[in-house]
C-alpha cells in the first residue's frame, strides 16, 4: 500500500481512458492499461501482486502511487432464509456506507450507496434520520458492486443487476453517480446489461431533466410515497422544493425522452399513505403514463413509530390499482430480520447497544 493514501490515485475512480492516461504518462503502452482494467473489472483483482502479466516494476509502481479501492467490511449480517445479504463497508477515510446483495430466482441485485448519509431527511427512512455526511467518489459506488460480483464469482456465480437505492440521494451526486454507471456498464469491464441498473432518486427534477439527455437505458425509478402534495410534503421533504406537478412533468419528459418506463416506489406505511384514497390520487397521477408502481411494506426503524400497513389496507390499496389497470409489484419483503432497509445496520453500529462486536 502506498504510504500516503490520500495523496494515492484511486484506480476505481478512473475511466478506461483516463486509467490509460496515467499509464502513458508513466512511459508504459496503452495496452497495459487494458490489461490492468481487466485485472480490476474482470478478474476482480484486490492486490497488485495478483496482476501477473504486468512488469513487477509497473506492479510497484502502481503499489506506491494508487491504491484499487477494495472497502474494508466492518459489519456484515445474513438473513436466516440466507437470500439477503447486508455489509457495512468502511472507506479509506473511516466513514461507512451500507450495501446489500439480494439473491433471486433468476437474478442477483446489489443494491448500493452513492452519499454517506442523506440531506434529503424522510422521516420513515433510517438513513434520512442520520443526515448527510458526504458525496460518495464514483470509485466508491463502483467498488461495492465489485465487492458483491467478487463474493458471487467466488461461488460460481454472476452479479446480474446493480440497483443505486441504498444511502443517499444519487441525482444529488449526479456526476459520480453516472460515471459509476457508465463504469460498470463498460463492454471491457463488469459489463452489465444497461437495462439492469435501476437508478432511484426521490425526484430532484433538474436531475432527472438531465438524466433524459443522457441517451441510456438504465431504469429510472421515483420514491414517490405520496400522491398528494401535502402528505408527500410530510413524509418526502424535497417536495416542498419540488412539488407533484414538476415531478411527474419531468417524468413525462424523462419518458418521452427515452422510452423507457419509470418506476413509482411507494413504501406503504400504515395509516398514512396506505389508503384508498391515496391510491386514487395515484391512479389519477400515473392513467396514461408509462408507469409501473413498486409497493413495499414499510421496514420499521428505531426512530420512526410508523408500522407496514395491514392486510386488509394492503388489499383495498391494491384493489384501486387493479381496478383502474395500473401495473405494480408488491415487492417482496428482503431481509427484514437483518435491517436490510436502506441505512438501518450504520445506524446499528453507530449505537452503543446495537453495535456488532
Amino acid at each position: 500500500m502506498p504510504t500516503d493514501t490520500e495523496s494515492a490515485t484511486l484506480l476505481y475512480n478512473l475511466s478506461s481512458t483516463a486509467l490509460e492516461s496515467l499509464l502513458t504518462a508513466w512511459g508504459e503502452p496503452a495496452y497495459r492499461a487494458r490489461q490492468v482494467w481487466k485485472w480490476l473489472y474482470v478478474h476482480l483483482a484486490t492486490d497488485f501482486d495478483q496482476m501477473t502479466n504486468l512488469p513487477r516494476s509497473l506492479r510497484e509502481r502502481l503499489e506506491a502511487e494508487t491504491i484499487i479501492g477494495v472497502p474494508e467490511v466492518a459489519d456484515t449480517l445474513q438473513s436466516a432464509d440466507g437470500e439477503t445479504r447486508k455489509d457495512l463497508l468502511r472507506l479509506a477515510d473511516g466513514e461507512t456506507v451500507e450495501a446489500v446483495l439480494m439473491h433471486y430466482e433468476r437474478r442477483r441485485t446489489a443494491c448500493i450507496s452513492t452519499q454517506v448519509g442523506c440531506a434529503i431527511g424522510c422521516p420513515f427512512c433510517a438513513t434520512g434520520q442520520m443526515g448527510f455526511r458526504r458525496d460518495l467518489s464514483s470509485g466508491e459506488i463502483v467498488a461495492q458492486a465489485l465487492h458483491f460480483a467478487r463474493i458471487l464469482h467466488g461461488a460460481g456465480e454472476r452479479l446480474s443487476n446493480v440497483v443505486l437505492m441504498g444511502m443517499g440521494e444519487p441525482l444529488l451526486n449526479y456526476d459520480a453517480s453516472l460515471n459509476a454507471v457508465r463504469r460498470l456498464i463498460h463492454p471491457q469491464g463488469l459489463n452489465l446489461g444497461q437495462r439492469h441498473i435501476t437508478l432511484s432518486t426521490v425526484g430532484i427534477v433538474p436531475g432527472i431533466e438531465r438524466l433524459a439527455e443522457e441517451e441510456l437505458q438504465i431504469t429510472l425509478a421515483v420514491s414517490l410515497h405520496a400522491a398528494t402534495d401535502p402528505l408527500r410534503d410530510r413524509i418526502v421533504p424535497i417536495n416542498r422544493r419540488y412539488g407533484l406537478d414538476a415531478l411527474f412533468e419531468a417524468c413525462h419528459h424523462y419518458i418521452k425522452r427515452t422510452g423507457r418506463r419509470v418506476s413509482f416506489e411507494w413504501a406503504l406505511i400504515q395509516g398514512v399513505n396506505d389508503t384508498p384514497e391515496q391510491a386514487q390520487a395515484l391512479v389519477a397521477r400515473l392513467t396514461g403514463l408509462l408507469a409501473h408502481v413498486n409497493l413495499i411494506p414499510l421496514n420499521p426503524t428505531a426512530t420512526y413509530a410508523g408500522q407496514p400497513p395491514s392486510r386488509a389496507a394492503l388489499d383495498a390499496f391494491t384493489a384501486v390499482l387493479e381496478r383502474h389497470r395500473i401495473p405494480y409489484t408488491l415487492r417482496v419483503r428482503r431481509g427484514a430480520d437483518i435491517q436490510a432497509g436502506c441505512g438501518q445496520l450504520r445506524q446499528r453500529a453507530a449505537s452503543p447497544v446495537g453495535r456488532i462486536s
